[in-house]
């Protein structure tokens, strides 16, 4: 077939270059959305699961522990876990709104780096004492790993603001 033929039958509502018809190159792109909602379906279940096993397992833990008058050393396990169940949550609303909008959004991802950060910080900074103690090189990484970490946390709200000021830009442009 020359090429005045083949374009004239793509026109012509035939297959399109490579052997695929509009309406296959249609069925196979729904067929991949069926399978991208099967894998948020799972991870929306994985995660849902996640966090619900550790709210669980943090509670019956930090319940012996203040049965037994063990307070201070639970605490800073129970900042770090509650932290992380946000992030679980955090994650299961990205998990959400890709599934239903069809599209990757920026600003829960930087949320939950926001949130894991900040959590290393509190954790970092509750065993500040101890750290204190070993001195050292200890002491220094734990120093420089507080640095990176607001470093991060600065990155992470200064994208927020720019994200949140385009959104709303876009949002007047169409009004």
């Amino acid at each position: 077939m020359t090429a005045p033929e083949r374009h004239a039958r793509v026109t012509a509502g035939g297959s399109a270059p490579g052997g695929i018809s509009p309406a296959a190159r249609e069925r196979i792109a729904q067929s991949f959305t069926r399978v991208e909602d099967i894998v948020y379906i799972g991870l929306g279940i994985l995660l849902a699961v996640g966090a619900v096993s550790l709210l669980i397992h943090t509670g019956v833990t930090y319940g012996r522990e203040l049965l037994v008058g063990n307070i201070p050393a639970p605490v800073i396990d129970l900042l770090d876990r509650v932290l992380l169940m946000v992030m679980l949550v955090e994650l299961l609303y990205t998990v959400q709104v890709s599934f239903r909008e069809h599209t990757l959004v920026p600003e829960p991802f930087l949320i939950v780096g926001l949130i894991a950060a900040t959590r290393r910080i509190l954790v970092v900074t509750a065993e500040f004492a101890k750290l204190a103690q070993e001195g050292g090189t200890v002491f220094l990484h734990a120093m420089l790993e507080l640095g990176l970490l607001t470093v991060m946390v600065l990155i992470f709200v200064v994208a927020l603001v720019l994200l949140r000021n385009r959104s709303t830009l876009a949002a007047a442009n169409r009004a």
